[in-house]
């Protein structure tokens, strides 16, 4: 199988993300991106839409539900949103969504900042390994991966995909 261009995908993820907010009546998004992958692909549909919002950085590190099992992360940096939370319509952004822990994670840390009117979940790659119920609501692609494999986004510029195996 070969992963696909993030290049190729965006376009069609900004209009479908366009298409979505319109169809909420969704005038004035704010976009979240999770480090460091969503970060990138946050930045990227910004500039795709023409869009000058100012992007908001979680790093969910402190929330990640294994953060006791497998320990900090020694690149963990804290989270900057230039927005209130409370009351905004949030973009959230991750490069790869896999068992969805990530996301549950962002939403918690979300929520410690305000209580938003909406948060519209949007992923470069949907890995459909789910353990939590969250699917995103504008995806790129889905793509079916064997159990020892894992998708890494590589960047910022030029976004692209490796395919990594579990040793």
């Amino acid at each position: 199988m070969t992963l696909p261009d993030p290049a190729a995908l965006l376009p069609r993820m900004a209009a479908e993300l366009k298409c979505h907010l319109q169809a909420h009546r969704i005038d004035t998004p704010r976009f979240v991106g999770i480090h460091t992958g969503g970060v990138w692909v946050a930045q990227a549909l910004l500039d795709a839409l023409d869009s000058e919002e100012p992007l908001g950085v979680l790093d969910v590190s402190f929330y990640r539900d294994d953060f006791t099992q497998s320990g900090l992360h020694p690149q963990v940096r804290p989270s900057a949103l230039p927005f209130e939370v409370e009351g905004q319509h949030l973009v959230l952004v991750d490069d790869v969504l896999m068992t969805g822990r990530t996301v549950r994670a962002a939403l918690n840390e979300l929520f410690d900042y305000g209580r938003p009117a909406s948060v519209t979940l949007v992923c470069l790659l949907d890995l459909d390994a789910r353990e939590l119920p969250i699917r995103p609501d504008v995806v790129g692609q889905t793509l079916s991966l064997a159990p020892d494999e894992r998708v890494k986004l590589l960047g910022p510029a030029p976004l692209a995909l490796e395919r990594q195996v579990l040793a």
